[in-house]
Order: C-alpha cells, then sequence, then structure tokens
C-alpha cells in the first residue's frame, strides 16, 4: 500500500472521531454554554480559534467552500460572544463529552491510537498549511480521548489544506468544487444551503463549469469532470501523505485496526452522506 492509499484509508477512519464536533448533541451544549448559541456561531467559533480573533475575510478564504456572506455573518461577531479561548475550550471539551458518550468504554484502546496519531500529527509539515498549522500548535491536552480528538482534529485540517491547494490547482473557486461535487456524486440539496450559496451563484457556477466542458446543462460531470474531480482526490491523497512515513506499515496497520471500532461508534452522530465527502464505510 502507497502512503497516499494508507492516508485515504486512515482519513476515513479519524475523520468520524473528529467530527463528532459538528454533529453531536454534547457539542452544540459546549459551545451553548460558552455564549455560542446557534449551530454555525458554534461552527465558525470552535473552528476559526485556532486562528486567534480573525474576521472573515480569511476564513472565508481557508474554509474556501462556504459562500462568504455567510461567514460573515457569524464573524467577526462571534468574538463578541465568547474569545477565542473559551471557543477552543467549549470545542475540545464538547467533542471529549460526546466520544465519552458514544466510545466502546477501552480506555486502553483510545490511549492507543491517541499515542500513534500524535506520531503522524507532530510529522505533519504544515507550511502553507494555515489551518493544520493553527491546530498544530495549540497546547497538548490531557486525557486519551481529549488527545485522540485533538491529534486527528490537527491531521483532518492538515489534508484540508491540501484538499483546498488541490482544487486551486485545478482552477475551481469554492461553489464550484461543490457543483462539481454534485455532479459526480449528487447532493445540491444539502450542500448548497449548508455551505450558503443561493441559486443564482450555484447557477453561475453551472455555467462556468459547463463553458469548461466539467459538466452538462443540467450539472451532471462530463467525462472531462469525472477526470477532474479524480484528479483532485489523487492529489489529495498525495499531499496528506507525508505525516504517514513517521509511522511504519506495521503500525499504519495497527492503527487502523484500533480506530476502526472507534470510527464505528461515532456512525452514531455523523450522517451519511454528509458535507465532508465522508464516505460510509
Amino acid at each position: 500500500m502507497t502512503l497516499a492509499s494508507a492516508a485515504r484509508n486512515l482519513w476515513q477512519l479519524y475523520e468520524p472521531v473528529h467530527a463528532v464536533t459538528y454533529f453531536a448533541p454534547q457539542a452544540r451544549v459546549a459551545f451553548e454554554n460558552a455564549g455560542l448559541h446557534g449551530y454555525w456561531r458554534g461552527y465558525f467559533a470552535g473552528r476559526a480559534a485556532p486562528l486567534g480573533a480573525v474576521t472573515a475575510a480569511p476564513v472565508a478564504a481557508l474554509f474556501f467552500s462556504f459562500a462568504p456572506g455567510m461567514v460573515a455573518r457569524a464573524l467577526p461577531d462571534v468574538w463578541q460572544r465568547a474569545t477565542p479561548e473559551q471557543a477552543l475550550a467549549a470545542r475540545l471539551d464538547g467533542a471529549v463529552a460526546a466520544l465519552r458518550a458514544i466510545m466502546p468504554d477501552e480506555p486502553a484502546r483510545w490511549a492507543e491510537a491517541a499515542d500513534l496519531l500524535e506520531v503522524a500529527a507532530g510529522a505533519a509539515g504544515t507550511e502553507g498549511r494555515a489551518l493544520g498549522a493553527a491546530n498544530a500548535g495549540l497546547p497538548r491536552p490531557t486525557g486519551a480521548l481529549a488527545r485522540l480528538w485533538q491529534a486527528a482534529t490537527v491531521l483532518r485540517e492538515h489534508r484540508g489544506d491540501g484538499h483546498i491547494a488541490s482544487l486551486v490547482n485545478a482552477e475551481l473557486t469554492g461553489c464550484q468544487a461543490l457543483v462539481l461535487r454534485h455532479g459526480v456524486h449528487g447532493g445540491r440539496d444539502q450542500l448548497q444551503p449548508n455551505r450558503g450559496w443561493s441559486d443564482g451563484e450555484w447557477d453561475a457556477a453551472v455555467g462556468d463549469l459547463a463553458a469548461r466542458g466539467l459538466v452538462d446543462g443540467s450539472g451532471r460531470a462530463t467525462g472531462e469532470g469525472l477526470e477532474v474531480h479524480r484528479g483532485v482526490e489523487t492529489r489529495t491523497d498525495r499531499l496528506a501523505a507525508q505525516p504517514w512515513a513517521a509511522l511504519s506499515v506495521a503500525e499504519q496497520e495497527r492503527l487502523a485496526g484500533v480506530l476502526a471500532p472507534l470510527a464505528a461508534a461515532a456512525d452514531a452522530v455523523v450522517p451519511y452522506p454528509n458535507p465532508m465527502g465522508l464516505p460510509r464505510r
């Protein structure tokens, strides 16, 4: 197995562990207790908090697929409700509470998964990867579940930064990336409102991609569009491969085995399909 293949396989196992922070009720309660009422306030504050009290423009750039207007409705207003430090504490507390509620009661498994993920996360190069770097720079938490969640978060944001670089390399905008994804897999009814694009913006992106021959008039991906989509995913895997060189093949396989029951438990709160593009395993 190549490192790129390992990167994709392991992402499908650690991403659900990270994603409880977006979907578990414990995570939302933690944000609300910090003064961040409403789902999107918690989302934008929690995910952007490692960057500090950042404004909307850089977050729209780094999160990429969100409509700038949607980001601007949350930022910088959220910092009047909770400081970045308070948002970070709520994010971690909510994630740990969610994991504790759903994970099998196997502390040794949690600790082993955390140990192995931390090796990869600690080896991740962060040049040009703002979200990966910001999360990697946070203090190491105590407790196996907290360490597990934070290492998974560093690795998923590292991968996400590379995915955005791959999309930019393919000359796709944030809205066009969603339109092409819909053209391949469907899901406009979830993707468009979840990322805040208007019908006019979506239809304009369809027109732009149709002019490039990537989708047809109905928005379905053409053969060329499918090839561009495959290229983006392949490049994403290559760009995500570097941290996994820190683990031997045996350690990668061991990590996959340790993570599998934890990812399966997270399926209780992570929906399929989902905005992250995480496939059902």
